[in-house]
């Protein structure tokens, strides 16, 4: 695909701005009455962070919103990505819905004692998230500064931090440090020498905008075609802003030493024996179309000691991959993780499309220092291959697989050693069983960075969220591979939310992260004592004892009158729902409440699944968003299950019907409950649970308002699939045209408030889908008011916009749902 003469376009701008009320553009931004205004300017309780050896905790501190000065920065959109001109730095978080953070401060505990040391930052800093060195002696992260991003090192022992001078960092594309040597160097991307100012942007030309594509089969994801290219000046940009020049530094003298060529460097990883580094490396021409994930890569293989580099694969622009498929030839390359230097990777044999049928889908490819000896094929997978985890020691890996087509799982140990050996089933399961899950393998760094399962006398552990019918009760088994048995060592008890974050001494110990209601996140020490004789099935075998390391206290005491309780329920057609219904401070029993639901509908190909509940009463809740309306005396009906069941091939054939039978289903039992008011119920929904909320408003009476936020209202917009619907518009048209609440505005008679950021960055919900469905209930006379957020992405960010968005949802339901007049 080519473009020739880029020109400025606004009209998405525009369009939203004319759509608002007149007062809009000099009225300023709302603020929500107390208390709901003091509790989001609470700031939230510190998170805590292991080192790797699991002897420190590093505490860090984020405030609930930054303001709108931050998340107003100007930007360019570049390739999938959104840079700061000014600092040069990313301006939108990685997955792309949000705005990248700038910490507030970090404190060191001490695991053993509890000690707290507060560590002093400089004025005006923008730390990023740290990065534990391997053995815990140090912590590296960037910072942001007027006009480009620093390195900085922090060290345990003196509970210090200083920056690395002289480097400056190159951030774009992420993956921008790397520990070696256990913790004494750093392989960065910092800005090449002699990098001048940026490119300016010539005048646009008074021509037409021009795109072409000669033919070529294939189409690429709606979710792919987010802040493309649009032209030469954005190429030029581009390389501008993400070149790098690799470098090694020296963290105790300072030293940097340079590794290889500059480069519009993606992804790197280090191999085991710190010598071999993988750099993917993108290269002309790019694609106008997709984002820089899809560019044309070459993989090289740089020598960290000597410099020199040989090159693995060399990968064309990937532009016309199946919706949910993966390109052709070589992809996902990493290192073996118990070998000094030998990469895998992974090339399908089904053409990367996931409808075709065929024996296997993918082969893994190994090659191993120095590179020279072709690769060779270890084993074959029926189902996309989706990644090893290897044992500290030994030639059989645990072997993942996704079968699209059914949502589920396989695992299997393979020997590497013996290519065409038959796999050993570990676990075979639907990805969206939630109840049986076998839980994930805990991982340990070793001292050279790697990561491997951890291995205590040939058995391993593994930790799951131990969903129940009950809620969430995460647990910590050991596991046996060569008898395929397993010893419940933990489970969390039902008065707390308690999940295991570390093993330690051969499984006596753990680190435990604990909540309830009433508590906020800690870490506690766990220690295993003797077995519990009698044990349930599914509990502890062990008894335990606790001390606490953390000592967070509840920055928000006064929203803990607040009540939640789990409520199941069935769809009309069997299937098991559930919603969690909190009541505010000071309800009475028997009271009826106006409510608010709340819900996003998820996918399921089966439905005895569908209804398995997840999440836990215990969570310690920090109220945000509609959930604040607690405390404005509304009952919240929270993440009530929305289940579309199905084929995942036809599932939204009878999105609707399951729409609404959900919601009938949902408001029922809240009803039966006696607890909500059947006239005076509300609802709202984020994204796909916007569409959800502007179509329960055209085919059913249960509500009498709702407030969709940041929604796809019309999906012939975003023709390549949408949620998990495969097919395209053409393929699948009635599809489209009866998820589409557009196409039903004439039906939306229920007061309806739409919200959207104007830099909505998720190409399935631009932000010309909020004005142009105002628009069409507007001009069907229904009761609608448009709000567009300036500079907000999919996930509303600032202080300002999150206060507007609660005093406009306040609002909006106070007025047709709290004081609605009997129906």
């Amino acid at each position: 695909m080519t473009i020739r003469h880029r020109l400025l376009p606004l009209a998405i701008a525009m369009a939203a701005l004319a759509a608002l009320p007149a007062h809009a553009a000099t009225s300023g931004y709302d603020k929500p009455p107390e208390p709901l205004l003091g509790i989001m300017h609470t700031p939230l309780p510190p998170v805590a962070v292991a080192d790797p050896t699991q002897h420190t905790l590093l505490m860090v501190q984020q405030a609930q919103y930054p303001s709108i000065k931050r998340v107003a920065e100007p930007y360019l959109k570049l390739a999938g990505v959104r840079i700061e001109p000014r600092t040069g730095a990313r301006h939108d978080a990685s997955n792309g819905y949000g705005i990248r953070a700038c910490l507030d401060g970090f404190a060191l505990v001490d695991i053993a004692t509890s000690q707290e040391r507060k560590i002093a930052l400089p004025a005006g800093a923008c730390p990023s998230v740290p990065v534990w060195s391997p053995d815990g002696r140090r912590f590296a992260f960037t910072n942001t500064v007027a006009d480009h991003t620093q390195l900085w090192v922090g060290d345990v022992a003196t509970a210090r931090v200083r920056q690395i001078p002289g480097v400056r960092l190159i951030t774009v594309l992420e993956d921008t440090l790397h520990w070696l040597d256990g913790g004494a160097t750093l392989i960065v991307k910092q800005q090449p020498a002699g990098r001048g100012a940026a490119p300016s942007r010539a005048a646009a030309p008074i021509a037409p905008e021009i795109r072409e594509s000669l033919g070529g089969k294939g189409e690429s994801s709606t979710y792919e075609a987010r802040d493309t290219l649009t032209g030469p000046e954005d190429e030029a940009l581009f390389d501008h802003y993400a070149t790098a020049q690799l470098a090694r530094v020296d963290v105790a003298s300072g030293k940097v030493t340079p590794l290889g060529k500059p480069a519009v460097v993606a992804n790197v990883d280090v191999a085991p024996d710190g010598r071999h580094v993988l750099v993917e490396a993108l290269k002309r021409p790019y694609s106008y179309a997709t984002t820089w994930q899809r560019f044309a890569t070459d993989t090289l293989v740089l020598d960290a000691a000597n410099g020199s580099s040989k090159l693995i694969s060399s990968a064309p622009i990937a532009d016309r991959v199946p919706v949910h498929g993966v390109p052709t030839g070589p992809r996902g390359f990493g290192w073996r993780a118990n070998a000094p230097a030998t990469l895998l990777w992974a090339e399908a044999l089904d053409g990367g499309d996931w409808k075709a049928s065929v024996p296997q889908r993918d082969k893994v490819m190994m090659q191993s220092a120095p590179f020279t000896a072709a690769p060779a094929e270890v084993l074959r997978t029926p189902q996309r291959f989706s990644g090893m985890a290897w044992m500290e020691k030994g030639d059989r890996p645990f072997v993942y697989e996704f079968d699209a087509n059914r949502r589920w799982v396989r695992v299997t140990r393979v020997d590497v050693s013996a290519p065409g050996s038959a796999p050993q089933v570990v676990w075979d399961y639907s990805a969206d069983e939630k109840y049986k899950n076998p839980g994930a393998l805990v991982m340990q760094r070793l001292a050279n960075g790697a990561s491997v399962v951890q291995e205590d006398g040939g058995k391993v552990y593994l930790r799951g969220n131990g969903a129940s019918p009950q809620g969430d009760r995460p647990f910590l088994d050991r596991y046996d591979p060569a008898t395929g048995s397993s010893e419940r060592l933990f489970r969390s008890g039902t008065e707390a939310l308690e999940r295991v974050t570390a093993v330690l001494d051969g499984g006596s110990r753990f680190l435990v992260s604990r909540q309830s209601a009433v508590e906020p996140p800690n870490v506690l020490m766990a220690k295993l004592g003797a077995p519990v004789a009698g044990a349930a099935d599914g509990e502890a075998r062990y008894a335990l004892s606790t001390a606490a390391v953390t000592h967070i206290a509840d920055p928000m005491p006064q929203v803990r009158g607040a009540k939640k309780r789990l409520i199941t329920y069935k769809r009309k057609d069997g299937v098991d729902l559930s919603f969690t219904l909190y009541t505010p401070p000071g309800y009475v029993e028997g009271t009826r409440l106006p409510a608010v639901l709340y819900a996003y509908p998820l996918d399921y190909a089966d439905p005895s699944q569908a209804g398995q509940v997840s999440g836990s009463q215990q969570t310690f809740d920090f109220l945000r968003g509609y959930r604040l309306l607690l405390l404005a005396g509304y009952a919240i009906i929270d993440r009530a299950s929305f289940p579309i069941v199905g084929d995942p091939k036809s599932a939204y054939d009878t999105y609707l019907d399951q729409l609404v039978a959900d919601a009938q289903a949902a408001v029922d039992k809240a009803v039966e409950l006696g607890v909500v008011d059947r006239d005076r119920i509300g609802a709202t929904g984020h994204s796909h649970g916007a569409l959800m909320t502007a179509n329960l408003l055209a085919h059913t009476d249960l509500f009498r308002a709702g407030v969709a936020t940041s929604g796809s209202y019309n999906k012939t917009l975003t023709p390549f699939g949408f949620q998990n619907e495969r097919r395209s518009l053409w393929a699948a048209t009635p599809v489209y045209e009866q998820a589409s609440a557009f196409f039903h505005a004439d039906k939306i008679k229920t007061p309806l408030l739409i919200m959207h950021g104007m830099d909505d960055a998720n190409p399935g919900t631009e932000p010309v889908q909020a004005p142009k469905l105002y628009q069409a209930l507007r001009g069907m006379g229904a009761t609608t008011r448009l709000v567009m957020l300036p500079h907000e992405p999919h996930w509303y960010t600032a202080m300002e916009s999150n206060e507007q968005e609660v005093y406009e949802m306040l609002t909006w339901f106070d007025r047709y749902v709290k004081n609605a007049k009997p129906r």
